[in-house]
């Protein structure tokens, strides 16, 4: 099993920033991607970022060029560097992981961004 816990997370203003992090606990090495997801209330999560073993990422074009992922496989941590934030980037969240050994995706409790206008 693996375990990953969020920090991070805050009140900021628009057009500030946060760095959300993610440690990661237990089967650390049957990890292959990461990622992170946002949930606004009353609404469905939705990627902002993800990052494979071999350090390829992915942005959705609503962050592209103002979040950036990134990961420290000898800290067991992956990171979200969030700058230019906007009210609407309001929402909890959520790191995950997919194992190699069983293809579960893990997920951390979450970390909640609030930013006001």
């Amino acid at each position: 099993q693996v375990q990953l816990a969020e920090s991070g997370g805050g009140l900021v203003q628009a057009g500030g920033s946060l760095r959300l992090s993610c440690a990661a606990s237990g089967s650390i090495f049957s990890i292959s991607a990461m990622g992170w997801y946002r949930q606004a209330p009353g609404k469905e999560r939705e990627l902002d970022a993800d990052i494979s073993s071999g350090s390829s990422t992915t942005y959705p074009d609503s962050v592209k060029g103002r979040f950036t992922i990134s990961r420290d496989n000898a800290k067991n941590t992956v990171y979200l560097q969030m700058n230019s934030l906007k009210p609407e980037d309001t929402g909890t969240y959520y790191c995950s992981a997919v194992s190699l050994r069983d293809g579960v995706d893990y997920w951390g409790k979450g970390t909640l961004v609030t930013v006001a206008s």
